[in-house]
């Protein structure tokens, strides 16, 4: 049995999650998400509590049962918390700052990098050197921050680029004029 599959998801109050067959619908504070349930795996609502179980035991249901769990209880805490993500920008002269709904960053380029928000996406830049990407849906979340932090990934030499506030960069040695 899958240790994470099995686990009861609690809904908080204000949160509406409907099941109409095999659609799940997730409804609360800070907006609605909606997914399709896989083929084998049944959830059921009762009393404030949502149990992800499976049909059989074949290796595909047991793959997607604790996957589904997951992908329910995210559901739940983005409508009610939210996920965000933090990035850093470091490197001299790069810098980022928000212009309507754009964030427009200063990365070394010629010219200067736009990135428009999405959906369900918002942007903040506290300061020149930190973007905070907020939003609902924790997929849609990272891809955002993944697809930011490919425009300058963080080099290992020096450490200049966009990385992750909470990842660590394993640099490396220069050269030395050994003769």
């Amino acid at each position: 049995m899958s240790r994470i599959g099995k686990m009861p998801i609690a809904v908080p109050a204000g949160v509406d999650v409907k099941l109409e067959g095999p659609h799940i619908t997730v409804k609360g504070p800070k907006g609605t998400l909606e997914t399709d349930i896989v083929p084998g795996i049944d959830v059921n609502i009762a009393e404030g509590v949502i149990n992800v179980t499976r049909r059989n035991d074949e290796k595909k249901s047991r793959s997607y049962h604790g996957l589904t769990r997951t992908i329910v209880n995210n559901m739940v805490t983005g409508v009610t918390s939210g996920f965000s993500k933090s990035l850093e920008v470091s490197g001299v002269g790069y810098r980022a700052a928000k212009e309507g709904n754009k964030l427009v960053m200063n990365l070394g380029f010629s010219h200067q990098v736009t990135v428009e928000e999405e959906d369900g996406i918002t942007i903040d830049v506290p300061s020149q050197n930190q973007i905070i990407i907020n939003g609902i849906d924790k997929q849609k979340v990272g891809r955002f921050a993944a697809d930011i932090r490919r425009k300058r990934p963080p080099e290992p030499y020096k450490g200049k680029g966009i990385r992750y506030s909470d990842e660590v960069i394993r640099r490396k040695e220069g050269k030395t004029g050994a003769k």
